[in-house]
Formats: structure tokens, sequence, C-alpha cells
């Protein structure tokens, strides 16, 4: 993964909006209904250009194909793998729940345009990888659309799930137990792992599983629990990742991307011991929304691995808000003090802008500013920790 000395490089957590004819197309394929495939495939192909454009223009470094041809970050993987059918029942977060009024105002009604990760498909045979022909597709599009614009990242990134998301949202009702099938979705996820890394791209790993799923599946469980199973997820990913090289992965980890309290969250330093336990070179973290922004402070009392590189989530993606540079810069400058290492710190998102067709909750428009927001942040970071040093697009180590 890139490293530069001589500027904070720029990144996102992967998805970003999608156009409203995506959308509507991509919630049927999501409920499993008929889809014209040529008029998704265009619908595709523009949305891919169109937030390739965009990144390059707001001066994204390290840049991917907005997830447009998936549904969602994770229920995608139900057209990749065999196995799923029906629908699971997934418990609503608990702080959610836990405020009546706050459910009446904020919980989606998803009889309308969006993809349901509530209810998405469960495990209800065999699973296994079936076709990787859906991902060499993304990936051809993909590199398509760069060689297009004379590849306008410094590096690429494509995201996946990870075993332990799709176990546990995508409940079971075939394996005897939930390490069974957290591995078995780790056998099948492997060939998808190896092929984003064989097509040059750096790999992210999504996994809000090891610290969302504390006031999820957890919520009325001893936190041992749900420390065993962390522990669980991160064998299983490193399972899925054996014999990829680490600085070919990225991992995302955080409390799930809503506006709600948050107030049940599990502390970072609970966890993040057992984070590092992932055979990742990278690891996204978020520092920017009001829960969290604190925890940069967990960088000091337990120091990530030396040749980690911290993806720190300085933009919030759950608020219209649009960052100050001078507080984005803030962020950054923290995290990189704390590390002690500007030459280790990329500057990023919380999560992404729309995990889900239809679930955005920040308008494009100001999605694109407040990318925009990053750029100028970073470049005053840069400025500040690395004795401003010129800032030019395609820096490299």
């Amino acid at each position: 993964m890139l490293r530069s000395s001589s500027r904070i490089l720029t990144t996102h957590a992967g998805s970003l909006p999608r156009t409203p004819a995506l959308v509507e197309m991509q919630v049927a394929l999501s409920r499993r209904q008929p889809v014209d495939a040529d008029a998704l495939a265009r619908e595709v192909l523009n949305g891919t250009r169109r937030v390739v454009h965009r990144q390059k223009d707001v001066g994204i470094d390290i840049g991917n194909n907005g997830e447009q041809a998936r549904e969602s970050f994770f229920t995608y993987v139900q057209h990749r793998l065999t196995g799923y059918g029906g629908e699971s029942n997934r418990p609503i977060m608990r702080d959610i729940t836990s405020f009546p009024s706050f459910l009446q105002l904020k919980l989606p009604d998803f009889s309308r345009t969006m993809v349901n990760l509530v209810r998405a498909p469960k495990a209800v045979g065999e699973v296994r990888h079936a076709t990787l022909e859906p991902l060499e597709e993304e990936c051809t599009l993909f590199q398509h659309v760069l060689e297009e614009m004379a590849a306008p990242f410094a590096e690429t990134f494509m995201t996946a799930a990870s075993p332990g998301i799709v176990a546990a949202a995508m409940l079971n009702e075939h394996y005897d137990s939930y390490e069974d099938y957290v591995l078995a979705v780790a056998d099948a996820l492997r060939p998808e792992y190896r092929y984003i890394v064989s097509r040059g791209f750096v790999l992210q790993v999504d996994c809000p599983d090891l610290a969302m799923e504390r006031h999820t599946s957890f919520a009325d469980r001893p936190l041992g629990e749900f420390l065993r199973f962390v522990d669980t997820n991160v064998g299983a990913l490193n399972h899925a990742l054996g014999g990829l090289p680490t600085d070919h992965v990225r991992m995302h980890v955080c409390w799930g991307n809503y506006e709600a309290s948050h107030h049940l969250d599990v502390p970072l330093d609970e966890i993040l011991p057992r984070l590092y336990g992932a055979n990742v070179g990278a690891i996204m973290l978020p520092f920017a929304n009001p829960r969290h922004a604190h925890e940069w402070r967990s960088l000091l009392r337990h120091p990530p691995p030396e040749d980690w590189l911290i993806i720190a989530g300085v933009i919030d993606p759950t608020t219209n808000y649009v960052e100050h540079p001078e507080v984005v810069a803030d962020r950054i400058a923290r995290v990189a003090e704390t590390v002690g290492d500007p030459t280790r710190v990329l500057a990023g998102t919380d999560c992404g802008f729309d995990t889900a067709a239809g679930l955005g909750e920040v308008a494009e428009e100001v999605v694109w500013e407040k990318l925009t927001s990053l750029k100028a942040g970073a470049d005053l970071a840069t400025a500040r920790l690395l004795g401003g040093r010129a800032v030019s697009n395609g820096d490299g180590p």
C-alpha cells in the first residue's frame, strides 16, 4: 500500500452515491426480482464513470469504483455464493430501539426504495463460492474507466465484505454452530479476495462486525462473549486472507454507518488489541463522529504494529455538516502525532456514503463538498506535519 513522505494521502471507505435509476434496479436485485441486465450494466458503467471523475475532481489520491456494481456492502454476496435464501430476522441496533421517539423519527421505511439490511438473505444450505464472473466484470469495468481517464489515482482499492459481517448479518439456519458457518463463509470468500489482489487493487475488507455487533446481536450478552466473537471473526478473516501479502490488504472497522445515539458502542480500547491480530497492513477507524472523536487516544494506549498504516476517519458520512478544513487538519494531526510518524497516516472517512442502495444520509452534492474539504484539510496537515513540502497529485512514497 502506498505511503507518502511528502504529503498526507486521501482516501475514503468505499461506497459513493448511486443514481436513482441504479438504486431502483439494485433494490429489485436485492429482493431477487427480475432486472434488465443490459440496463443495469449501462447504469453501473455510467455510475462508475461519474464517481471516478468526481473523486479525481476533488483530489482523492486512493480511489475506487464507489461500489456502483453492488446493492450493498455485504448482501451482494448472495449473487456470488451458494446457500442463501429467505430472510434473516436481524436485531435492530439497541441504540435505536432504546429511544421510542427516535425510532419513530428515524427508522427507515423499508417498503420504500432501499435495500433492507435487516432482512438480508439467510444461510439455508451449504455456503460455497459459486462464480467469479460478477467480480471479474466489476474489476474489468473499473479498469476500463481508469484507462479512459489515464489512471486518475495514485493507487486504487476494491472493497469486500468480511466473513464476520456476512455471518453476523445473514443469519445461519444450516450449520451446527456459528464457528462452522463463519469458516465456511471465509472459505467461500477467499477466491474473491485473491482475485481483487491479482488484478492490482488494494483489498479493503469491511468489518463492522468487529465493533457494531456488540450493540446488535450481543446487546444482551456479556462483554466477554462478544470479545470471543471478535477473536473468532478475526481468525476467520485470517483464514480467508491466507497467503495474501499484508501490504495489499486494509481493514475497515466501525460501529455502524447510521445517525443515532451510539451510546452503547463498545469502546475502542476493548477491541483494538484484538484487531491487531488481523493479517492486514492498514486499519481504517472512525475518529470524526461525536461518539468516537476522542478515541485517537486508544492508539497511545495500544500502539499499532510498526508496519501498519492508519487510515484516520476525519469526515463523518452520516451528517450533512461539511467539516472545515482546519478541523480536518486537526484530526489528522492528532492521529499522526500519536502514531509518531505522519507518513504512516492517511486521511479518510468514517465509513461509506451509500453503503446500501437508497440508504445514504448525505445529499450527493454535500458528499463531494465533504471530500473536497478532506483534501483541503489533508493539504493543511501536510504543511503542518511535513514541513510544507510540495503537494501534487500522484506523489508516491
